[in-house]
């Protein structure tokens, strides 16, 4: 076993065993605290003496009262510990981790959409867990010790505190996906960009205002692949409008997250994937979840550590004579799913954050990353043993066959079925199994989006007529030195740096030369191209960027802090802009599509334009999390001119001990290694 990878290993296996060690990290901040309630130095150095190197009683009765007032300090002490403030580096007894409860992805049926802004606050601990949620058991860190993580639900407008302290074993950061950050770029959570991780044992406050956007979002985290680990979670934002703006009427309103699902660490999986030889051959997930439940036959997989007691399929309760929201999250890290529920139609009224008018359709393809809302409408006489709702991997972009794989999930949809056992496992006697039929055509085999192109925003926002730059990137992977196979943007391929950011290297750039141009580049003075490619501008300018996929597989790019407008798309080598026919012909600019992550089929591009206008360092890559992770992204540093430095807690974050763990490994670790 490689050394790095054994001190992952013995590092998982501390966690373990942490609470094997409570009860010596409860001495030591005993020990601590009672230094600290000392007032005089003269009193330490005698309450110290006492409790390390105590003299020999002269009089039993002093033995006696010397063993009292021990015993009184650690009783205070006990009852500080519950209910005091944790020190860096002391154990925390660990709750015991479970599964989210299915209503808790149900939205608040009474929300005020028209309230005053406030300030909503959060408290969240991330800690290192094993569970089960299909069945098999792995490591996995979770906020408040249950998966998946909670729902934020806010109006816009509103402040978001999110108070987050790391008692996992890695360092972390939270992302908040597809919001703008406008002002707060520095809470944007990406590490090596506009981030530095939270390290172990450390806390952040992260705090935001919503303006601006409204919808289904989400979080997860930013370092390495830990979002496949179980830190994810939705978001949705209310808008005064929303009723408004979303055509077809429903009553309940519920999140449903879509998930591939590993049973080995990521940590591993990356190390096996990054390796040289590897050839882009991406793990492949054996297994799948809807709103992180599935029920996996353990007798199909003797070599797990396997038990489905307890658990059930994932159940969607729904009223039968009103129509039901469902915000649809793909938040894997590889697969994209097609989605169905069987003998129903449903509408399509929102992508990534922007409504559309309804287009009516029975499967919807959704890549990791993507949101998607649809109307599910009751039929005229419910089954009452409900219907299936099918998640199937779509594994045709998938590099080798896994024998653990179980490419589809199913959830059960039922109506009124408040006289059934809520949550009762499907087929186990407690619930009638449904006997609903599939769709009769065949499944979409080819990884690439849902067809988007009549789909159309409810609200109008015309798209500029003209680019003030244009970016033509190549997306590939190539295998270089030490037969690495990593992912590149022209001749880029990135490498973050958890202890120095973008955003602080552009702050410190700034300070010394005054910035205030107005233009825009790829900025080769304070970044290395070849492992950081940044594109800067000043002032406010339209960038249109045509992305190339030299290969075989799909990818959503995301870029965060915008959303941009998909102009156009196609198989092949995209047209030149000033060849005929040109790129530019049959371009609508009207009303097109506006969204932040879209994907680009196999060998094939896309043109998508926005408005730098959002001062910021803003990441643009490949959302399939192993991709990101071997390089496929660069960083659009916007108005830098405008960027405000950042308070200094979020630099002080940089300079902790641990910062750096859990970052995955640089290319250095594979010299000279062939196999």
């Amino acid at each position: 076993m490689h050394r790095d990878k054994a001190v992952r290993m013995k590092e998982i296996s501390r966690a373990a065993q942490m609470n094997e060690e409570e009860q010596v990290g409860l001495l030591r901040e005993n020990y601590e605290d009672l230094e600290q309630s000392v007032e005089s130095k003269d009193e330490e150095d005698t309450f110290t003496e006492k409790l390390v190197k105590p003299r020999r009683p002269q009089r039993y009765w002093a033995k006696s009262c010397v063993v009292l007032l021990l015993s009184i300090c650690t009783l205070v002490l006990i009852v500080h510990w519950y209910r005091g403030p944790r020190k860096r580096g002391t154990a925390v007894p660990s709750a015991q981790a479970k599964l989210r409860s299915e209503d808790d992805y149900i939205l608040d049926p009474s929300w005020d959409f028209n309230a005053a802004p406030i300030t909503r606050e959060f408290s969240w601990i991330i800690q290192d867990h094993e569970l089960n949620p299909d069945g098999v058991y792995r490591p996995m860190m979770l906020i408040n010790s249950t998966f998946p993580g909670p729902l934020i639900e806010v109006n816009e407008h509103d402040e978001v505190i999110v108070h987050v302290h790391n008692r996992a074993t890695n360092a972390t950061s939270i992302h908040w996906h597809g919001l703008y950050q406008n002002g707060t770029v520095h809470m944007d959570g990406t590490v090596g960009i506009t981030n530095c991780p939270i390290a172990p044992g450390q806390s952040f406050t992260y705090r935001f205002n919503v303006t601006g956007q409204s919808g289904t979002y989400w979080y997860h985290s930013h370092v390495s692949m830990q979002a496949s680990d179980g830190l994810v979670g939705p978001l949705v934002i209310h808008s005064r409008q929303e009723k408004e703006l979303q055509e077809v009427q429903y009553k309940q309103d519920r999140v449903v997250l879509l998930s591939d699902h590993y049973y080995d660490p990521s940590p591993e999986l990356l190390m096996q994937y990054l390796a040289p030889g590897s050839e882009n051959d991406e793990p492949v997930p054996p297994s799948a979840h809807i709103n992180g439940r599935n029920v996996r036959n353990c007798t199909a997989l003797p070599g797990r550590n396997c038990s489905t007691h307890g658990l059930s399929n994932a159940l969607f309760s729904l009223p039968s004579n009103e129509s039901t929201r469902l915000r649809i999250i793909n938040v894997g890290a590889f697969a994209e799913f097609s989605l169905q529920v069987d003998e129903h139609e449903f509408s399509v009224t929102e992508v990534d954050g922007t409504n559309v008018h309804p287009q009516a359709i029975h499967r919807l393809n959704i890549n990791p990353a993507q949101r998607y809302s649809i109307v599910l409408s009751p039929p005229s006489e419910p089954k009452g043993e409900g219907y299936w709702m099918r998640a199937r991997m779509v594994t045709h972009c998938f590099a080798y066959e896994n024998p653990e794989m179980e490419e589809e999930v199913w959830g059960v949809v039922r109506y009124d079925t408040s006289s059934l056992v809520s949550g009762g496992k499907v087929g186990g006697g407690e619930v009638e199994k449904p006997r609903s039929r599939d769709w009769p055509e065949i499944i979409e085999v080819e990884c690439r989006d849902l067809n988007t192109t009549t789909l159309q925003p409810v609200e109008v926002v015309r798209a500029p007529e003209k680019a003030d730059d244009f970016i033509y990137l190549r997306s590939s992977f190539q295998i270089g030195n030490w037969r690495l196979s990593r992912g590149f943007l022209n001749e880029s391929s990135w490498r973050g740096n958890a202890t120095r950011t973008v955003l602080h290297t552009l702050l410190d750039s700034n300070k010394a030369t005054d910035i205030d141009a107005v233009g825009a580049g790829f900025d080769m003075t304070n970044f290395d191209g070849k492992t950081q490619m940044v594109y800067t501008t000043h002032g406010i300018r339209t960038i249109d960027i045509l992305i190339q996929n030299m290969d075989d597989g799909n990818h959503p790019f995301h870029l965060h802090g915008y959303k941009f407008w998909v102009l156009k798309q196609g198989k092949g080598y995209a047209p030149q802009p000033f060849s005929t026919p040109s790129l530019y012909d049959g371009i609508d600019l009207i009303n097109p599509l506006r969204r932040d992550t879209a994907s680009i089929e196999a060998y094939g591009w896309m043109l998508i334009r926005f408005v730098a206008d959002n001062p910021g360092a803003w990441a643009f890559h490949c959302h399939i999390g192993w991709h990101n992770e071997a390089g496929l992204g660069i960083v659009f540093a916007t108005r830098v001119d405008e960027i405000r430095e950042v308070p200094a807690e979020v630099r002080d974050m940089c300079e902790v001990e641990g910062v750096e763990k859990g970052m995955g490994p640089e290319d250095s670790l594979w010299e000279g290694v062939w196999d």
